[in-house]
């Protein structure tokens, strides 16, 4: 291969996986943080109904 090919390919491809690798990183924490948030509002939702069962008796 010529040099002035590969020096072509070490630049774009970066600048190709750089916005791919970003999108990625966006959706995964997205799904992370909506992911700890129904958890945590399934713990709040299981600690009222402890709490009100203990009331009824």
């Amino acid at each position: 291969m010529q040099w002035e090919l590969i020096v072509a390919l070490v630049v774009a491809i970066p600048v190709i996986l750089f916005p791919v690798a970003f999108v990625w990183f966006l959706n995964i924490s997205g799904i992370l943080t909506v992911w700890k948030e129904s958890r945590a509002r399934e713990k709040k939702r299981a600690k009222a109904r402890k709490e009100a069962l203990a009331q009824i008796k």
